[in-house]
């Protein structure tokens, strides 16, 4: 019969597995403000599974890393739509759909997506202090600055910044404040806002792979998983695109036996259903 200790032992080691590697089925709203509370969604990680014979990553309890594990999905596998409500005509990049707004303009695109999660993330832990992102122009907007009531005062390439409303830090006011950074930023300068990693097989949710340029193109690392046995690291993506639409998981159009998940030993290119990256297109941010 198990002793008593020895069961303690199991019950505890269960406990870190479910700690380290599994998800609350339910989403908490209050990290997801953009969500009502009725929204019904599904965290990622519950609804893509890791390969088989491979685990989920353990990942620091409120890091990027977590909060990108648990995004919300919507349920089953709609369409992506576009921000004007017309469906993509794509249909057959997404694995899943992130159950956040897009907006009614076409603004939020493919680097966009990633500051809007990075944003997120951070105006859910009430770090303010670190929602800063630069125009193309290398000026920097601080939503500090915007939350105080400067608006920034755009001519050619100059801007300049004017108190010309009320203190605000409420989420409406954060939203307007992305609309804006969406409009005068893009991949050319979120790429030189971010580091680069030398070495592709240590990449980590929250990582970028990004190809400045004029459109050029931004994806987001949203998970990562092991080989138990090999120590192989898989992982997961997230984009939007041409025009504004939908975030949403990538397909892996290799398939096989990975599914929706991407191998960190792809070689010379990472070959994504709408774009194409090299190792070095890898970013991070600090």
């Amino acid at each position: 019969m198990q002793s008593l200790s020895s069961l303690t032992t199991a019950v505890a080691a269960l406990s870190w597995i479910i700690v380290g590697f599994a998800a609350p089925l339910q989403v908490r709203q209050s990290d997801y403000p953009w969500l009502s509370q009725a929204s019904g969604s599904e965290t990622l990680a519950s609804r893509i599974p890791a390969p088989p014979g491979f685990e989920r990553e353990s990942v620091t309890p409120g890091s990027f890393a977590e909060w990108l594990r648990n995004l919300p999905l919507k349920k089953g596998r709609p369409p992506v739509q576009l921000y004007n409500g017309r469906l993509k005509a794509n249909q057959n990049a997404h694995a899943a759909v992130v159950d956040i707004d897009t907006g009614n303009k076409d603004l939020q695109q493919c680097a966009d997506a990633v500051i809007r999660l990075r944003a997120e993330y951070l105006y859910s832990k009430h770090a303010i202090a670190g929602i800063h992102f630069d125009f193309t122009s290398g000026d920097t907007a601080d939503f500090k600055k915007w939350a105080q009531g400067f608006r920034p005062i755009v001519r050619a390439n100059r801007v300049s910044w004017d108190k010309s409303a009320g203190p605000d830090t409420s989420y409406r006011s954060f939203r307007s404040y992305l609309d804006m950074v969406f409009t005068y930023s893009g991949t050319a300068s979120l790429e030189r806002e971010l580091q680069a990693v030398s070495d592709v097989r240590t990449l980590r949710a929250g990582d970028v792979f990004i190809q400045p340029g004029y459109p050029g193109h931004a994806v987001l690392v949203v998970d990562v998983a092991r080989d138990t046995r090999t120590g192989r690291r898989v992982f997961l993506l997230a984009q939007s695109y041409m025009p504004a639409q939908d975030i949403h998981i990538l397909m892996n159009p290799a398939g096989g036996r990975l599914g929706s998940w991407y191998d960190t030993n792809f070689g010379a290119s990472l070959k994504t259903p709408e774009w194409t990256f090299s190792p070095d297109h890898l970013r991070r941010f600090d």
